[in-house]
């Protein structure tokens, strides 16, 4: 019995405890339970109180975003078409004064009036149409530009700009830059978009009553996604390590509209701190401060402060203006509303608005009725969509047309961030950067500093070699830098010596007897080969393409890497930081000493002259082995690393790479030129600013090119209804006083 009882007490504290634990786990379950919920209560609350803010931010729900219908009833969301007017019209106005300056109706004589010049089209081919007819095009497109300014028949407006300036631009890749290939896409978006439906010429003939003048949401969505992608992608190809590390855009700070920031930095600060990492941080982060409210105005100013100085440093024409005219996409649709509802209250007596309200309520509502279409705007926060909203959304499916055109918006958005990046495929436009200067986005990324171009052209028959002006026949240098541009080069060349051999024998003047004997004996069998020397970010001047590859003979193709591109010697990049610091020092020799850099590859040669204008020229060897020879001299000096020889000036000599491996050396010099014309060179950058007034200066060129375009386009009208011939001016070379 004892045993038992014992026993039995034993199970029965077991079971108790047994109890207990379950018990225990039990309550510890229910504990985490409560725990969970009340941690996924608080995350579910604060989720929710985000998604409001960031939808109130945005202005559409994600519910919007949950399937294709939704999101094309939200882009055809009714939308109050003011900001989107006032924009069209700005915009308009920028063209109007683009085609007379960057797009040249006011110089079209001297860009495309010599019918020898040569020109590099997309398409292989191409010609520019003759000067009167180009004139023609100039006109209708700057009649387009006012049409889309004016709000006049907007649609036939945009298609007449549209045309000749794709046109224009196609026929020469050597005048493409990003915002000239921005304005074009600008302008294609607007001619889908309903942009005239305020402030314009076509709003205030159209008979539509006021509650049909709303336009769908994507107009304002497509046109604000491009200028977001402007800065955006720019802000990416600004992440590139040469940005970053700040060999982009040296000595710019030492312009003057730097001086503020040099109160308390340095000019290498500067350059670094503001031009390179606060250029990449604004363009990556700009477009998204604008979208928001509380940000909006910071980021405006900033924004319009940026743009101001880019005005003033480079030559851009009216990119910058665009770019401010184009801001107020990113204020509420109805901001144009209330700036007038707020004027008209300013400019109204206190008597006319006591007279108002002792009106009739008949005349109460229509006021009311007015100021409301005055003060009407996309909330800030998210609220049920109006009436009218509503019988939209919810009694009508998005139709087939709506949604082609919602996926046409789309491509685009996707083209828009592949064709910055699809240089992989377009390998033949490719040099030692990706792509084209056109579409590319990498503004200022790259500085190219050409020091030599020499084009020989190579008689087979004669066996002899004729050289070149590399300006003759050019408006620019930006050929020398891609392989395909070489090519059409090298093609228009040809036909411009043979057809002026043609010319001059064709002649039959006694001065010319000299000309026609030196013309005669050219033949037809000609090589051209042209060596290009330039740096690429502040690297040494080397090589880009292979001088003896005949570019007449050499095969390209769009989609396979140009064979004759010579490669980037990266090796060297590290020795940027050095040649700075001996740049330093030679110029503390001397008020007119200098120095520059060279790059060669094994077995390549650099033949070099100096005008007697030089002294105390010498060559030092930072890398390899290079051997000196000058003409008329049989003596071969071999010049290894960290040893340096004199070099001879009026004397052409030949430096030869005999290494292995690459070389690099420098020339160091005094500039006796320099030196005598030291009173011109003084702070030519203060003499700048202080000379006159240089916006009354500018204002003036601006009133002279208009003039000038009017002339043309009277010349050209009178060349072809009446024949009357035409005068064209032909460019000339600046002297040194001239050059800015």
């Amino acid at each position: 019995m004892t045993r038992k009882s014992k026993v039995d007490v034993i199970k029965e504290k077991k079971a108790e405890k047994k109890l207990q634990y379950e018990d225990t786990e039990v309550k510890d379950e229910f504990l985490k339970k409560v725990e969970e919920n009340q941690s996924n209560f608080a995350i579910e609350f604060c989720g929710s109180k985000f998604f409001k803010n960031f939808e109130s931010a945005c202005g559409f729900k994600f519910e919007d975003l949950k399937s294709f219908d939704k999101f094309v009833a939200l882009l055809y969301r009714p939308t109050d078409p003011a900001s989107l007017g006032v924009v069209r019209a700005l915009f308009g106005l920028c063209m109007v004064l683009d085609v007379v300056e960057e797009r040249g109706l006011a110089d079209i004589d001297l860009k495309w009036g010599d019918p020898y010049n040569c020109h590099f089209p997309l398409i292989h081919g191409m010609r520019p149409a003759s000067l009167p007819w180009m004139i023609l095009l100039f006109t209708v497109m700057w009649l387009g530009a006012f049409g889309i300014m004016l709000g006049l028949w907007f649609k036939l407006a945009c298609i007449s700009f549209l045309l000749p300036y794709w046109y224009i631009f196609l026929l020469d890749k050597s005048l493409w830059n990003n915002h000239s290939y921005l304005y074009g896409v600008v302008t294609l978006l607007l001619l889908g978009t309903q942009a005239n439906r305020y402030f314009s010429i076509d709003a205030l003939l159209s008979q539509d009553s006021k509650t049909s003048q709303k336009i769908p949401l994507w107009n304002y969505f497509i046109i604000k996604f491009q200028f977001f992608a402007l800065y955006f992608l720019a802000g990416l190809k600004k992440s590139n390590p040469e940005w970053l590390e700040g060999y982009a855009m040296t000595n710019l700070s030492d312009h003057w509209v730097f001086d503020p920031f040099k109160i308390f930095l340095t000019t290498e600060q500067t350059d670094f701190f503001i031009v390179h990492w606060f250029g990449f941080i604004f363009d990556l982060t700009v477009g998204f401060w604008m979208l928001f409210d509380k940000t909006r105005l910071p980021a405006m100013f900033f924004c319009t402060t940026f743009h101001l100085m880019n005005s003033r440093l480079f030559s851009i024409g009216m990119f910058p203006y665009v770019c401010l005219a184009t801001m107020p996409l990113f204020c509420h649709v109805d901001w144009p509303r209330k700036v007038l509802s707020k004027l008209k209250t300013l400019f109204v007596s206190s008597k006319t608005i006591n007279q108002a309200c002792d009106c009739g309520s008949s005349e109460k509502s229509t006021i009311n009725e007015e100021n409301s279409l005055c003060e009407e705007k996309i909330p800030s926060k998210i609220k049920e969509p109006s009436f009218e909203s509503k019988l939209e959304i919810k009694n009508a499916r998005p139709t087939k047309k709506q949604k082609f055109v919602v996926i046409l918006l789309l491509i685009h958005i996707f083209l828009q961030f592949f064709l910055p990046y699809s240089h992989f495929i377009t390998k033949g436009y490719n040099n030692w950067t990706p792509g084209l200067y056109g579409y590319s986005w990498d503004m200022m990324v790259h500085s190219w500093d050409t020091v030599l171009i020499v084009v020989r052209v190579h008689d087979n028959e004669k066996n002899e070699d004729h050289f070149v002006d590399p300006q003759a026949w050019v408006q620019n240098d930006k050929w020398s830098k891609h392989g395909d541009m070489m090519i059409q080069y090298a093609q228009c060349l040809k036909n411009n010596l043979l057809h002026r051999k043609k010319e001059v024998l064709k002649r039959r003047n006694l001065g010319m007897s000299h000309a026609r004997g030196e013309w005669s004996q050219i033949s037809g069998n000609l090589s051209i080969y042209i060596d290009v020397r330039c740096s690429l970010n502040g690297r040494f001047q080397q090589r880009i393409f292979n001088p003896e590859i005949d570019m007449l003979m050499v095969d390209w193709h769009p989609f396979k890497p140009v064979s004759f591109l010579m490669p980037l010697l990266t090796q060297f990049s590290g020795y940027r930081k050095k040649m700075d610091e001996i740049t330093r020092h030679v110029y503390s020799w001397s008020n007119y000493t200098d120095v520059f850099f060279v790059a060669d590859y094994p077995g390549m040669v650099l033949e070099n002259y100096f005008s007697e204008d030089f002294s105390n020229i010498s060559l030092n060897v930072l890398e390899g082995e290079v051997t000196y020879v000058e003409e008329d001299s049989k003596s071969k000096v071999t010049v290894v690393k960290g040893h340096s020889v004199g070099v001879s000036s009026g004397k052409l000599h030949e430096v030869t790479t005999v290494s292995a491996y690459p070389s690099c050396y420098m020339y160091t010099y005094t500039n006796q030129t320099r030196e005598n014309l030291e009173i011109i060179d003084q702070n030519p950058e203060s003499a700048r600013r202080r000379s006159g007034w240089p916006i009354m200066k500018e204002l003036n060129y601006k009133i002279n090119a208009w003039w000038r375009a009017l002339g043309h386009i009277a010349n050209a009208f009178f060349y072809l209804v009446y024949d009357v011939p035409m005068l064209r001016r032909v460019p000339r070379t600046l002297n040194y006083y001239e050059y800015d």
